[in-house]
């Protein structure tokens, strides 16, 4: 037998209609004599112009959602047409300065970021100027303790002396340890600054900045030989 309810406060009345989803068909002039407030007003509406207004509300927002994702899709499409230009540069390095050469380029002119350092370490084959000056014992470490790149301040302290006499105005930074492939240790780590505070930010996603480590990573182990 149906139980109805005993009480007309508000959970009640919804479970009601909630379980007679006939109600107001039988009771169809309920719909033209009820009114409630406008949502977005203080004067009453009827009961079907407000589920008209909660319809074009939902469908308002999901528009919006739409053209967020849609706004998304084209800036990662963006990203990796520039990302597969700056691949392509390393692939066809064969010296390394040529890599170095392909970093500076793209990363100014295809990505907009104004500085950025590069050191290497662990490498076995012939020195790389600039590549291969000294780093901490101290900075290593806290690279090979890096799953992810790192954005926001500067996560290896010792790197701010990389960008000489720009260092101080520099404000955000992505720290990116360069790994041949995916979970191999480091051989080194690329250093993007900025000085817009929120040009590189905690908790920004990371993905095409750790493939950028690993193609640059690879590039260096190849130049080895």
């Amino acid at each position: 037998m149906d139980t109805q309810p005993t009480t007309l406060d508000a959970p009640a009345i919804a479970e009601f209609l909630t379980r007679h989803p006939n109600f107001f068909n039988d009771f169809p002039t309920l719909l033209a004599d009820l009114h409630i407030p406008h949502p977005h007003g203080t004067h009453a509406v009827s009961m079907s112009e407000r589920q008209l207004i909660a319809m074009r509300d939902k469908v308002r927002m999901l528009e919006n959602k739409l053209a967020e994702l849609i706004q998304f899709g084209e800036e990662n499409d963006g990203i990796s047409e520039k990302l597969h230009a700056l691949t392509l540069a390393l692939v066809t390095a064969s010296q390394p300065q040529d890599i170095t050469a392909a970093l500076a380029i793209h990363l100014r002119d295809g990505f907009a970021v104004p500085h950025h350092a590069l050191r290497a370490w662990m490498l076995t084959g012939e020195p790389m100027p600039g590549l291969d000056q000294p780093v901490s014992q101290a900075a290593r470490d806290a690279v090979a303790a890096m799953p992810y790149p790192v954005c926001g301040p500067l996560a290896v302290p010792d790197a701010s002396d990389w960008f000489g006499e720009v260092s101080p105005h520099l404000r955000a930074f992505a720290c990116i340890p360069l790994r041949p492939a995916a979970a191999a240790a480091p051989i080194g780590l690329l250093v993007l600054a900025s000085e817009e505070a929120k040009r590189f930010y905690a908790g920004m996603g990371t993905l095409y900045l750790e493939r950028l480590g690993q193609l640059v990573g690879a590039a260096l182990v190849r130049m080895q030989g």
